[in-house]
């Protein structure tokens, strides 16, 4: 598309700490940086003089100073940024005192917006502190969350990344084996709990699974700290060390300790999906985490203070990492625990209404199913607030773009971001000073020296390539828990193209800059010889009303693969012939012949990872009669189960 769907006002360009910034770094660089697309040469040419910059325009605040911005720059992996420098960064992320609020926490049960101002939430990281120190927590120990998207849950994690612990954190609806498969690697010292979870007008008691959890984390927990959710007092019974929250914040401690720690001490573990084998463990630094959630709040996102940041995700998904560091900025966070469609399908824009929300993340998922209710937020809500729509988990289609645009808001920045767990951040992502092209992320982020390459190492322009990163950036993690010599790191990122990080993604550099997701990478249909990113057919079926949802996946048939479309249905539609010509017709229209299905099929519902991705790879397997992947990783197993059988059979009869 040739023509923008959004450019900024002249006035609002300019006023963009992006804009500001950029004018900094000209002066301090020597050189001409006349617009966004010579400062990201610059960023990746001169990386060291790029992060300095950053750190500085973001206040970065050192106990002590770093010897240098980075050291072995050449090495990737293995260089190593701000070496010998100390710093915290929960201490960042409580910087800003006061009564103004920090965190506004709602959820789907509509009742009073829960507040904590700035200073009311240091005295709780502080009195939790407390509690941890008194179990024996300090530098480098674990401390583990299964938790909802709640406050306590971020008075938890400040506390223990303040002391120099490592915080790591998982969602209610990860079952009993999917939290041992993740916790039980890493031995934590305390563990958080809530009692249960609501979600969909329902409260779902954990019940005996709590006992289950501590018992598979036993003998190594000293304490485990409950947090009641769906009832006022839980039993404690047979639980080890079992305090409720609020006692556990029974201290008169006022001021939070902040230990200072290098910069690349670990913070968080975070965790791969886990649908394939047992998740990885991957660990992320202070420092890099910092630097790199700063960058993307203040330059890429226009985060300001005051601001209020929304993102929708749980605390098992990288986005709640990343919508936390916002309070570096001086912005108001907001949580929301529970179902995105309750207590009515517009409950979050009515939250976003009431609160004032200025940036809003979500997913192409729940975009589309307000434009499939056909919501018009922008009309039944006061959004005037609203500055920046964020969008991610999946490529963002060109007409969710368009519905973005018609039903939210005229004047908005769209970004469609990319990146992942393994980055703790994004490699993609929007820029406040370009304009908004249908179906496209704006530019690839500062400092992130993103090609799209062939499968012989060529950078492409205009045509779908793997995504790599040629040079290091400082949120790359600090290496895998458990992976002495980091053997299992390099092999993750750095075995299919030697010292280059290929990410696992198809993606398209356009000649005006922008990028294209075109899917993964890892599951690749090759009908032909010819490489297919599933997304290139996801985008032109879901667009269709009669589609709900699809998944596709690349199935052998004499020596050869065939392209085999399942497709979920609208209320009150039959998959016919005539509806199968049109599927056909659309994604032969949107992309090439060969990207046709074969065959198309209906099924009930798409199997997700909790944090909302497709599993091509999974549903392929059970369709082969594979090993079925670990269900705790899935947020609907029961849909996998339709596709290992009922699936299973029609593929095999040649249905479709």
């Amino acid at each position: 598309m040739t023509t923008p769907l959004w450019t900024p006002s002249p006035a609002r360009a300019a006023q963009a700490s992006l804009a500001r910034f950029r004018i900094d770094a000209q002066a301090r660089a020597g050189r001409d940086l006349p617009d966004y697309d010579a400062l990201w040469s610059w960023s990746v040419e001169d990386p060291a003089a790029f992060w300095e910059a950053v750190a500085r325009w973001c206040d970065v605040r050192f106990h002590h100073a770093p010897s240098a911005v980075v050291s072995d720059l050449g090495a990737m992996p293995g260089a190593r940024w701000f070496p010998d420098g100390t710093l915290n960064l929960a201490e960042h992320l409580l910087r800003h005192r006061g009564h103004a609020p920090a965190v506004l926490a709602a959820d789907e049960r509509g009742g009073p917006v829960r507040t904590l101002s700035r200073d009311a939430l240091a005295e709780k990281v502080a009195r939790f502190q407390q509690f941890l120190e008194e179990h024996g927590v300090g530098v480098g120990h674990r401390v583990a969350a299964w938790m909802p998207n709640r406050e306590e849950t971020l008075v938890a994690m400040l506390a223990t990344v303040g002391l120099g612990a490592v915080f790591s954190s998982s969602s209610p609806d990860f079952g009993v084996r999917g939290v041992l498969d993740r916790f039980g690697q890493i031995a934590p010292t305390v563990l958080i709990a809530s009692d249960g979870a609501w979600y969909n007008g329902r409260a779902h008691a954990h019940g005996g699974a709590l006992h289950e959890v501590v018992g598979g984390l036993a003998p190594g927990l000293r304490a485990v700290v409950v947090v009641p959710v769906v009832s006022d007092t839980p039993d404690l019974t047979g639980l080890p060390g079992g305090v409720l929250w609020d006692d556990a914040l029974s201290s008169d401690a006022h001021a939070p300790v902040f230990e200072p720690v290098p910069f690349d001490h670990p913070a968080y573990i975070l965790y791969s999906s886990g649908t394939t084998g047992a998740p990885k463990c991957i660990v992320h630094g202070h420092g890099g985490t910092l630097v790199q959630h700063l960058k993307e709040h203040v330059l890429h996102s226009d985060v300001r203070p005051g601001d209020r940041l929304f993102y929708y995700t749980t605390c098992g998904w990288m986005m709640w990492n990343w919508l936390v560091s916002g309070l570096a900025t001086g912005a108001t966070i907001v949580l929301w625990d529970g179902s995105p469609m309750q207590p009515a399908p517009d409950a979050l824009w009515t939250m976003a209404a009431q609160l004032g929300v200025t940036h809003f993340g979500t997913s192409p998922r729940f975009l589309g199913t307000c434009r499939d209710q056909g919501q018009q937020p922008g009309r039944d809500h006061d959004l005037s607030a609203l500055r920046v729509v964020m969008s991610t988990g999946a490529p963002l289609a060109d007409d969710l773009f368009h519905w973005v645009y018609r039903e939210i808001g005229a004047d908005l920045q769209l970004a469609s971001i990319s990146g992942g767990t393994d980055i703790i951040s994004c490699f993609m992502l929007g820029v406040p000073t370009e304009p908004v092209y249908a179906g496209e992320i704006q530019r690839r982020g500062l400092g992130m020296a993103v090609e799209a390459w062939s499968p012989d190492g060529e950078p492409l322009v205009g045509a779908r390539g793997e995504l790599v990163c040629t040079r290091p950036f400082p949120s790359m993690p600090v290496g895998f828990w458990n992976d002495p010599g980091g053997a299992r790191y390099r092999r993750a990122y750095f075995e299919h193209f030697p010292g280059v990080w290929r990410h696992g993604d198809y993606v398209e550099i356009t000649p005006r800059g922008g990028v294209i997701v075109h899917g993964r990478s890892d599951a690749t249909l090759n009908p032909g010889g010819v490489r297919i990113g599933s997304a290139e057919i996801d985008a032109p079926v879901e667009a269709l009303e009669s589609i709900a949802d699809s998944v596709v996946v690349g199935m052998p048939a004499a020596d050869d693969v065939e392209i085999v479309l399942f497709v979920v249905l609208s209320d009150g539609v039959l998959l016919d012939d005539a509806l199968r010509r049109r599927i056909r017709d659309a994604v032969r229209g949107a992309a090439t012949p060969r990207h046709v299905p074969r065959r198309i099929l209906a099924a009930p519902a798409v199997p997700r990872t909790i944090s909302g991705k497709k599993v091509e790879l999974a549903v392929r397997s059970v369709l082969l009669g594979e090993h079925a992947p670990n269900r705790d990783a899935l947020a609907n197993p029961e849909a996998l189960d339709w596709f290992a059988t009922e699936g299973r059979d029609a593929w095999t009869r040649g249905e479709g």
